[in-house]
């Protein structure tokens, strides 16, 4: 019997684990993915938002206020990227601007400090390359950028460190309300737990909808991107450019990424597939045409891959976020969209809290350790620690991915961690070989060989991300495996 199970390991469920593993708790972490973070916290912006967006008296306007903060010491303990940049919404005409004014004022009554407006002159000097027909914008200073995934993994990494159990490939198929705790019918049999915390993203409807009736709807809304060449990121802008939100979101950003790349879109369509993450021509030509408005020069002949996203948006218009009532015990953590990420942390110690409430007798960790083992950046190191590492384990001087510069000794670290990789995309989420200009198609084939060795698998096992997404599939003719389209 756990005392607390919790459904979804994207950012959410990950922090809420990080925060209970500091109380003495039988804690299970699931998710129906094959990998942490596979959800939304897979593809979004990757922002920290300042706060002044959401609308005051929200919950979105409350966790955004209080979480932006906390990510300086957290990140510092879980060695995680992240930058304050900034972030700049631009104004194009007199109505952008009166847009501009009632957004400033929202940050005042938000208590977002370092929140200004700025003429149009002061911005392009910040910014070169923004474009000539920006009159002028709301700078917004303690916005930041951050590796989502990265954080997410590093959560899930400390959590279990600190005693939080793990159960990856698990779907919940149905909850059960038993006489003060739930059973939850899995893929993998049964799960008996007094406390169950919903995290589920895009399916936290369906999830609610099993022990309660329905009081919510979670649409798909996709987002699309393009990610330009590592380098172009603070050379081209240094901060987050925002054009002024509109109906369907904050609009079409430009972001320099925490690993020196350059982001932008995302465009807003609502979908009723709620595994509808490919991309589409015109959401892309939306996006290209959109953000041309931001600036007339982006390179966008330094285009290394797209990719797209969805984001859990609610139909009550907010965060849902409480205990079920005629469920007690059973909290929805539910329609986390943006600024979801910038809320995380401070959604967790709310959740935790309010979860506290309803239990007795458990008490604070003695030993618990906030603190994660940095992963070796070996490009970070000087040529001494270069040479040290290397005479201490060769796989360190074997370069895998010439892109991003990474060893074979780091995707191993990598696969042999708490909650480590198992696909050659969960290696690149963790450390970035196929990140790169290339995307793989040099280190892919070494990804897979490695993967195979340190798993004991065949090679032909070794998958790209998802269930089915097998990258061999056979030996040729010749005896030598055959590669197939994922």
């Amino acid at each position: 019997m756990y005392d607390v199970t919790i459904i979804g390991a994207g950012v959410i469920g990950t922090f809420i684990a990080r925060e209970l593993s500091k109380y003495q708790m039988k804690i299970l972490l699931l998710d129906k993915e094959n990998d942490i973070s596979k959800g939304a916290t897979r593809a979004n912006s990757a922002i920290i938002h300042g706060g002044y967006d959401a609308k005051t008296g929200t919950l979105m306007a409350k966790f955004n206020a209080l979480g932006n903060p906390m990510f300086d010491k957290i990140c510092d303990e879980l060695k995680v990227p992240f930058k304050r940049v900034g972030s700049l919404v631009v104004a194009f005409d007199n109505e952008d601007m009166e847009t501009i004014n009632k957004l400033y004022e929202r940050g005042v009554e938000n208590g977002i400090p370092d929140v200004e407006i700025l003429l149009g002159s002061e911005i392009k000097k910040m910014e070169p390359n923004i474009s000539r027909k920006i009159i002028g914008g709301l700078y917004s200073k303690t916005a930041g950028i951050i590796g989502p995934w990265e954080l997410a993994i590093a959560l899930a990494e400390n959590a279990m460190e600190n005693g939080v159990e793990l159960s990856l490939n698990t779907e919940v198929q149905d909850v059960q309300k038993n006489e003060g705790n739930y059973r939850l019918i899995s893929n993998k049999g049964q799960i008996d737990t007094k406390y169950v915390i919903n995290c589920a993203g895009i399916y936290a409807d369906k999830i609610n909808n099993m022990v309660s009736k329905e009081s919510f709807t979670i649409t798909p809304r996709r987002g699309e991107y393009y990610v330009l060449d590592k380098g172009i990121g603070v050379d081209f802008m240094s901060t987050v450019i925002f054009q002024c939100p509109t109906k369907l979101g904050k609009g079409i950003l430009l972001a320099p990424t925490v690993h020196g790349n350059m982001l932008i879109g995302p465009n807003a369509e609502n979908i009723q597939d709620k595994e509808g993450i490919q991309t589409t021509y015109e959401g892309l030509e939306f996006i290209k045409n959109t953000s041309n408005k931001s600036s007339e020069d982006i390179p966008f002949n330094k285009n290394i891959r797209t990719f797209a996203g969805l984001r859990a948006h609610p139909s009550t218009g907010d965060f849902i976020i409480g205990e079920v009532e005629d469920a007690k015990g059973f909290i929805n953590v539910a329609g986390i969209k943006s600024p979801g990420l910038s809320s995380s942390p401070a959604i967790a110690e709310y959740v935790v809290n309010l979860l506290l409430e309803s239990i007795e007798n458990f008490n604070l960790k003695e030993d618990f350790n906030p603190y994660r083992q940095k992963p070796i950046v070996f490009m970070e190191l000087n040529d001494r620690g270069k040479n040290e590492l290397i005479n201490r384990d060769d796989r360190y001087g074997r370069i895998i991915c010439r892109c991003e510069m990474i060893t074979e000794g780091e995707i191993v670290d990598t696969i042999k961690r708490p909650g480590g990789a198992t696909t050659v995309d969960g290696i690149k989420r963790r450390v970035r070989p196929g990140a790169g200009r290339c995307q793989g198609a040099f280190c892919g084939p070494r990804i897979v060989e490695i993967l195979a060795r340190e798993l004991d698998k065949d090679p032909e096992q070794v998958l790209k991300d998802g269930e089915g997404s097998n990258i061999l599939i056979g030996e040729t003719n010749k005896g030598k495996l055959a590669y197939g389209e994922v």
